[in-house]
């Protein structure tokens, strides 16, 4: 899948504790972050169930673990983040749903644009019809 890729973010582990560096328009990252949320829930909880028009995000487990199953209308994978120095970049036109696998899991997720509710798809038939219609391509 094309606009969805698994990367890798710079990680100090020291005596004391460990590290996990996240910076904009580097090498891992290719957008300046204009927004950043987390979301923590428990294990069970299924979050997300939408894609985006516009937004890309990258979406970090900072605690526990989630399962992101992404959809581009014609392949699904499903990745498993459970540790913090890897992220999951998800381009725009790419449906995403959160499997939460253990209490307390936290997924923080960084975004290249403001909240709007318009760039929101929340039905799976409009977003099947939002791929039919345009062709999304990565910006990384």
């Amino acid at each position: 899948m094309k606009l969805v890729k698994l990367i890798e973010l710079t990680y100090h582990k020291e005596n004391n504790g460990d590290l996990v560096v996240v910076e904009g328009e580097n090498n891992a990252i290719p957008f300046s972050i204009k927004r950043v949320f987390n979301v923590r829930a428990q294990k069970g909880d299924i979050r997300g169930r939408h894609a985006h028009r516009h937004c890309s995000q990258l979406l970090i487990c900072t605690n526990g673990a989630v399962e992101v199953k992404c959809d581009d209308s014609s392949t699904n994978e499903l990745y498993v983040l459970d540790k913090p120095n890897f992220g999951l970049l998800i381009a725009p036109g790419i449906w995403a749903e959160q499997k939460y696998k253990e209490n307390n899991t936290i997924l923080t997720v960084l975004c290249d644009r403001p909240y709007e509710e318009a760039d929101y798809l929340r039905n799976y038939d409009d977003f099947k019809l939002f791929c039919k219609q345009n062709k999304v391509k990565a910006a990384f």
